[in-house]
């Protein structure tokens, strides 16, 4: 008989806020959750319309983040004084 993990409607909103909002991995989350990266991405579709994909918000907010520290490098290495 396989055994069912129950986990709590507050818990499963905590878990989507992570992934959705702050844009952390699915399969982060998950581990230190203690579920499935399948399970979140189940609870992420089932709340989220076609026109707000929450797994492409998240994706978009690393990527963003990735732009921004390489605009920082390109800034500091520009303003750097040359010899």
């Amino acid at each position: 008989m396989a055994q069912s993990n129950y986990v709590s409607e507050e818990k499963k909103l905590e878990i989507i806020r992570l992934v959705r909002d702050e844009g952390k991995k699915a399969s982060e989350v998950a581990k230190e959750y203690g579920v499935t990266s399948k399970s979140i991405y189940n609870w992420l579709s089932r709340g989220v319309s076609k026109d707000n994909s929450a797994l492409e918000i998240s994706r978009l907010k690393r990527e963003l983040e990735m732009v921004y520290g390489l605009l920082g490098k390109l800034t500091a290495e520009a303003t750097r004084p040359k010899k």
